[in-house]
């Protein structure tokens, strides 16, 4: 097996896939906490406001998504199969949702009638809970586990997805969103809406507090393999302890008015919750607690070795310009959200 730095080609597009994913739920997380919350903003110039927050980058976001994808497939054929067609209805209502979003966002300011606006208002709070709901119970069932045949095919009935442990997931990923895009709004706008938004930073920080205490709780008393990794390395201990102090730093930070950081902290929490997940189910792609031997690995859902070596190059170079764009962009339109005649 070739190596690269000393680890194999799979271990590193698994991490490179890791990455990827990290990065969506970190930029799309906000602007789908924002969408969210949307409802929860009574006048319409706030609303107005929120919206123009997220304009110039929700679009953008969604790309890390399509590479997300793009790597997924080209590295790891196998288990790209398995998961879309495991995640059929899923991943439907996921498309659904974004389809709508988008939809709601740019039609919203068309039309300049009340009912009009609230319609889509609502189609847009709505599909953004949508989206973070479907992410979070894929992800939790991905962690959980699904029940794979001889063939690597899933093997099961799709209402299997709404078990506890991934209802649970998904609650909490809806609850760290909002938290994530109150503190967001709270960073771009001023006046009486930034007061407000103080306000739902701090309710949705203890929102998600909650999810996050009952989850981890669940985690630990009935589904051990999802701690087994961490509890056999003493090295692994440094990504919870991160984790915790992230969070911890999240109500400090509001509590200062520093939303800056505190958005900076969410977002570590984030990464560190994913980066949590990966430690947990490395290597397999897709467990399955029926059988262990059906599971997907990075070894048997792999492309030829030939091919992980190309991917990889072109990782190292695109994905770092996909992140300086990205940060392009955000660096252009800093500071606070002004209205004027080009906005939404």
């Amino acid at each position: 097996m070739e190596t690269f730095l000393g680890l194999d080609y799979n271990v590193w597009w698994f991490l490179v896939f890791g990455a990827v994913i990290s990065g969506y739920a970190i930029l799309d997380g906000f602007d789908l906490g924002a969408g969210a919350l949307h409802l929860f903003l009574k006048k319409e110039e706030s609303r107005r406001i929120a919206l123009n927050a997220i304009g110039p980058v929700w679009d953008g976001n969604e790309v890390w998504l399509v590479i997300g994808g793009g790597a997924l497939f080209a590295g790891f054929p196998v288990a790209y199969a398995a998961i879309f067609s495991a995640f059929y209805v899923p991943f439907f209502i996921f498309l659904i949702g974004i389809i709508w979003r988008a939809v709601a966002i740019e039609f919203r300011s068309k039309e300049p009638g009340k009912t009009w606006r609230l319609v889509w208002d609502v189609v847009y709070s709505f599909a953004s809970v949508v989206i973070a709901l479907s992410l979070g119970l894929m992800l939790g069932n991905v962690a959980f586990g699904l029940p794979l045949n001889d063939q690597m095919e899933f093997h099961g009935n799709w209402l299997s997805f709404f078990n506890p442990f991934s209802i649970m997931v998904s609650i909490t990923t809806l609850a760290l969103f909002m938290m994530h895009g109150a503190i967001f709004l709270a960073m771009k706008t001023e006046n009486r809406l930034y007061a407000k938004l103080t306000i739902l930073a701090k309710n949705f920080t203890i929102f998600f507090l909650l999810s996050f205490v009952i989850t981890t709780l669940y985690t630990l008393l009935y589904i051990p393999h999802l701690s087994d990794r961490v509890r056999s390395g003493p090295g692994f201990f440094i990504f919870p302890v991160i984790m915790m102090l992230a969070i911890a730093n999240i109500p400090r930070m509001l509590k200062k008015r520093k939303f800056g950081l505190a958005f900076v902290s969410s977002s570590v929490t984030i990464a560190s919750l994913l980066i949590m997940v990966a430690i947990e189910v490395f290597p397999y792609l897709l467990y399955s607690p029926v059988n262990i031997s059906h599971s997907i690995t990075i070894e048997n859902a792999a492309a030829s070795p030939k091919t992980m070596k190309i991917l990889l190059v072109i990782a190292l170079i695109g994905t770092p310009l996909v992140g300086l764009y990205t940060g392009f962009v955000f660096w252009t339109f800093k500071g606070k959200v002004k209205l004027d005649e080009m906005s939404y």
